[in-house]
This record gives structure tokens, C-alpha cells and sequence, in this order.
């Protein structure tokens, strides 16, 4: 991959709609050659695909949380597996340090938020909790 095919895929971060004159314009090169690098990156699987972001309406009163779990290793499939049965659970991360893993949760209340942190510690192997409520987002680039 040179220069000009990870310019390509900045782009494609911010807006993946962008049409392949507009992508070629803003390269500065032929839009045949942007489909061929296009091609090139989805067949070498380096693109693997294209997604929408959807904004949630201003109404939305979701809670975020972080939690962070430390776990008996021995028990470590029967809580990844008890974790991902969780459908408050939307990200999960293996991390070092004094916690095993980070769980990314979401809620639509502090008080279903609890109980859902009452269930993980409720899981055989898991050791300890500590979670921390998201306030706002200062910056949210596109993975």
C-alpha cells in the first residue's frame, strides 16, 4: 500500500459516499485509477466493506459506561461467553494491567446500567469491577 492508496482510504473514512470524481479530484489523479486502487484495496481485503453512521436523535437518553473487569483466568471463556450474551454490552476489550478486560455498555438508564454491573459480577470468575459513566464525546473519528 504507497501514499496515494492510504490517502484514499482517509477519505473514504470521513465520507465513504463520496463518488470516484470526487475522490480523483481531491488526489489529483484519473478516476480510472481510482477504481483500480479501490479494487485492489476491497480484493486484497484491505477495504472489506462500506458502512453508513447513523446519528441517535437528540431524544436519546442512552447511558455509556466503561467497565473494566478483572477475571480468574481459568474462567476466562465462561465469562467472554456470559459477556457476550449481554446485549448492553456493545464492545468488548482485552487490556492489560490490573483489569482483564474493558466492556463498553449501553443503557437507557443509571438504574438498569447498576443492575446490568450487578449481573457481570455476578458472573463466576469475574474477581472485580470498576465502571465510570461516559459524559460526552469530544471527538469520534470513524475506525
Amino acid at each position: 500500500m504507497d501514499e496515494l492508496d492510504k490517502q484514499l482510504i482517509e477519505l473514504l473514512k470521513v465520507n465513504a459516499r463520496l463518488p470516484v470524481v470526487k475522490l480523483a479530484q481531491a488526489l489529483g489523479c484519473a478516476r480510472s485509477t481510482v477504481q483500480l486502487r479501490l479494487k485492489a484495496l476491497e480484493d486484497s481485503g484491505t477495504i472489506s466493506g462500506y458502512t453508513v453512521s447513523v446519528s441517535k436523535p437528540q431524544s436519546s437518553r442512552s447511558i455509556f459506561a466503561m467497565v473494566l473487569i478483572s477475571i480468574e483466568s481459568k474462567n476466562e471463556p465462561d465469562v467472554l461467553r456470559a459477556l457476550k450474551k449481554r446485549h448492553e454490552v456493545q464492545k468488548l476489550y482485552s487490556i492489560s494491567g490490573r483489569y482483564d478486560l474493558c466492556g463498553m455498555l449501553e443503557t437507557e438508564t443509571t438504574h438498569e446500567l447498576d443492575a446490568v454491573i450487578d449481573r457481570i459480577r455476578a458472573i463466576k470468575g469475574v474477581v472485580d469491577t470498576f465502571s465510570t459513566i461516559l459524559l460526552s464525546t469530544k471527538l469520534d473519528r470513524p475506525g
